[in-house]
């Protein structure tokens, strides 16, 4: 109370006092703390009990103030007596001793607002840097104590500075050699030590000349014998991870504590500064220095880190999630990681355990997304080595189907989740594996998971089927041009599932009279006798937009014309087997504008991945190696084959995945999923001829089934909310097959028409 007293009097003195000069008055304060020291004889008083907090005060408000009177960038006298006399050294010793007790947090308060309230760039000056680097490696010391708040202010302040100067960041970079030295306990202080700071004040106050090369080497050494003594170094023991060996080996000659306290600080039981620590950590990994971009991953825990907490918050998730509640978790974002399964309706078992995985894993995503990209590949692989191969792989690779199905979620969950270029780039190695070469059948199991992921897509159990479908979709529309490659255009690249002919003069007559040579002509196909002109589409059905062909020119780039390859995909379905006609807005128009909008989005994605405008000449195609489909597409052709005989959800997922394909602006998927009149090799199958076999079977099986029309009509009204449920209608998954086959093929002519557009349009 008395202490209190005698501050309150000491300003209303000062008040009343004639107003000193600036380097006076900040020498005064100074002066009143270093006594304090000499004088007192109870240094177990908290700090807060006495003056010195007031004087820091003025300190920092007489060194604004002096900045403000002053030219931009021009350092005043009470500036020059703080750096001249390290000032912040001695505040910096006082702080670790604690003494009096809460003065650590007086001199963590001190450095962050003078780092945040003075203009000019601080950092540079020696007295500054090394004294900030010691106080960096007493933060994170120990979690929960009552200098946290200060302690992470600090740190984001000096990784704000380095944000706007990111070469300063090469000043914290701390050789190793230091570490070594043997770690002494705080310091004594003795009315000599303070004795001898204050002696350095001269009567007028002015600085000695320090700026000499000897000087300033000689201020090195003689600020290098407090380092030795007061390093602290985080072992990986006691981040609770286990250190890699490259994180130990490769750079055993630098530190970064700025990072080490950091990543202390992630861990604190406070969620604000765990947050606060991660935010800091995202400065820091975004510095373009490549030295200190090394030294993040090489020489700190944050690989481990990051990874570690992943697996165990993976681990800690239930055996079993339901998909939907997986998918439809609100949107997750790492640093509003508050959830309150009280306040929760809609909670379910887990829910908390996901919620925090899926946030730490936006967190990962996000640094990796802004780091500097030698330090994001690393982080990056880190995740895929130390998580996905690690911890995933094993569960998705389990025979327990509720297994399968939780771990293929999360996994569906992630693709959809991931943003950062360089951690999708891991993600699709992960699940793809890294060969580009053409797949042979005996070689399809290269990548176990691969194999593994691609034969679910075909479960047994549909719910597994549907989710792994449904991965594959959303890992198909992601920007990144290895996925495509792997699972579909590295088979097509030789155009090997075409049957070569050159052409002889007959043909080219042919050609001429505006037919293709070896093309299936759909009129004298047995399967399409029924044809009859009323199922051909008037100009008015195109939109006004299909141009007309003339025979005297046919297209030189052997591409069929566009009325020819839409009529071939809506003729497939049977009259008999059509039902869309029957209800209104169900045609071929409709399905126009959204080929049109997700065909531009694609070709958005696959601008930067240079793909021909035109298929691969023949000639220079090895037509002589035997065709494969690949593995994906086989399986789909296969799920396709069964369209008549599978639940009308697996057939949904099964056409979506299919589409998305055709979509793609490649020649040679155009012409392999798109084009009807592609002459086949022998053995080989395409998109077109699969539903080809499957409507041969449709047409022996329609005969088999009483009243099929009208059946096949209430079940689309049903589908379509127009008809209430009722009774059990036999053949339900046929007729359901048939809808979804007949919306299909609708859908792969909207698409076929809008590419052909697209392409003719300059």
């Amino acid at each position: 109370m008395f202490s209190k007293f005698t501050s309150i009097l000491q300003h209303a003195v000062e008040a009343l006092a004639p107003s000193l000069p600036l380097q006076e008055d900040f020498v005064y304060h100074w002066k009143a703390i270093t006594h304090y020291y000499i004088e007192t004889s109870d240094d177990k008083a908290p700090v807060t009990d006495t003056n010195i907090p007031s004087h820091l005060e003025q300190m920092l408000d007489i060194l604004v103030q002096e900045e403000n009177e002053r030219e931009s960038g021009e350092t005043g006298p009470c500036m020059e007596y703080l750096l001249h006399h390290k000032i912040l050294e001695t505040l910096y010793t006082l702080g670790k001793a604690d003494c009096p007790p809460g003065m650590k947090q007086q001199v963590l308060a001190f450095y962050t607002k003078l780092l945040g309230r003075i203009r000019q760039p601080l950092l540079p000056h020696i007295n500054v840097h090394r004294p900030v680097q010691k106080l960096i490696r007493l933060c994170g010391e120990v979690l929960a104590t009552p200098t946290e708040n200060e302690e992470i202010q600090f740190l984001c302040i000096v990784c704000a500075k380095l944000k706007q100067d990111p070469y300063l960041v090469n000043f914290f970079l701390e050789s190793k050699l230091k570490a070594m030295a043997s770690k002494g306990s705080a310091s004594v202080f003795t009315e000599d030590m303070l004795k001898g700071q204050d002696s350095l004040t001269t009567d007028t106050g002015q600085p000695e000349e320090i700026h000499s090369a000897a000087g300033a080497e000689q201020m090195e050494k003689e600020d290098d014998l407090p380092q030795q003594a007061d390093d602290l170094s985080f072992s990986p023991d006691e981040l609770n991870v286990t250190s890699s060996p490259e994180s130990s080996t490769v750079c055993p000659n630098q530190d970064y504590n700025l990072v080490n306290s950091l990543l202390n600080l992630t861990k604190s039981p406070d969620g604000r500064i765990a947050v606060k620590a991660c935010e800091g950590l995202m400065l820091l990994v975004s510095l373009p220095e490549p030295a200190a971009a090394k030294c993040l991953t090489q020489s700190t825990c944050l690989c481990e880190l990051l990874t570690d907490r992943l697996a165990t918050l993976y681990k800690a998730l239930p055996q079993s999630l339901d998909p939907l509640d997986i998918e439809t978790v609100e949107a997750i974002n790492w640093g509003l990681d508050s959830y309150s399964h009280k306040e929760d309706a809609s909670a379910f078992p887990g829910k908390r355990a996901l919620i925090s995985f899926l946030s730490w894993f936006d967190y990962c995503d996000q640094l990796i997304k802004e780091a500097q990209k030698t330090a994001a590949v690393a982080m990056a692989k880190a995740v895929r080595e130390r998580f996905f191969i690690d911890v995933m792989e094993p569960q998705l690779m389990q025979t327990s189907e509720i297994g399968i199905l939780t771990s293929t979620a999360l996994l569906h969950r992630i693709v959809r989740q991931v943003t950062s270029d360089v951690l999708l780039q891991e993600v699709v190695y992960f699940i793809l594996g890294e060969h580009r070469e053409p797949e042979t059948l005996t070689d399809i199991n290269r990548h176990p998971l691969r194999h593994r992921l691609i034969e679910h897509c075909d479960h047994i159990s549909d719910e597994i089927s549907i989710m792994t479908l449904r991965m594959f979709e959303h890992l198909l529309q992601k920007p990144n041009e290895h996925i495509l490659y792997n699972l579909v255009l590295r088979n097509l690249e030789e155009r090997n599932y075409m049957e070569y002919k050159p052409l002889c003069q007959e043909d080219k007559d042919v050609v001429e009279n505006g037919q293709i040579a070896g093309a299936v002509d759909l009129e004298e196909d047995p399967l399409f006798t029924d044809l009859s002109p009323d199922n051909t589409l008037s100009t008015q059905e195109w939109l006004s937009a299909s141009p007309p062909v003339s025979p005297e020119h046919p297209k030189n780039d052997g591409k069929t014309e566009v009325h020819k390859i839409v009529n071939s995909f809506l003729c497939l379905v049977p009259d008999e087997a059509k039902s869309s006609y029957h209800v209104e807005g169900t045609g071929y128009d409709t399905y126009l504008r959204d080929a049109h909008r997700q065909f531009r989005d694609y070709c958005v994605i696959c601008l930067r991945w240079e793909w021909p405008g035109s298929p691969r000449s023949l000639e220079k195609c090895n037509l002589e190696a035997s065709f494969f489909e690949g593995h994906f597409l086989k399986v789909l052709f296969e799920r396709m084959g069964r369209i008549l005989d599978q639940p009308y959800d697996v057939n949904l997922q099964v056409t979506s995945v299919l589409s998305k394909l055709s979509l793609f602006p490649h020649p040679h998927i155009h012409e392999y999923l798109l084009d009807p009149y592609v002459n086949l090799a022998s053995g080989c199958r395409s998109l077109f001829s699969v539903i080809v076999r499957v409507v041969g079977d449709l047409m022996v099986r329609i005969q088999r089934i009483p009243d099929f029309t009208p059946k096949l009509l209430l079940v689309r009204k049903r589908l379509l909310g127009l008809e209430p449920e009722g009774p059990i209608i036999d053949h339900m998954t046929l007729l359901e097959g048939v809808i979804v086959l007949e919306e299909f093929c609708k859908e792969l002519a909207a698409i076929a028409f809008v590419k052909y557009h697209a392409s003719s349009t300059p």
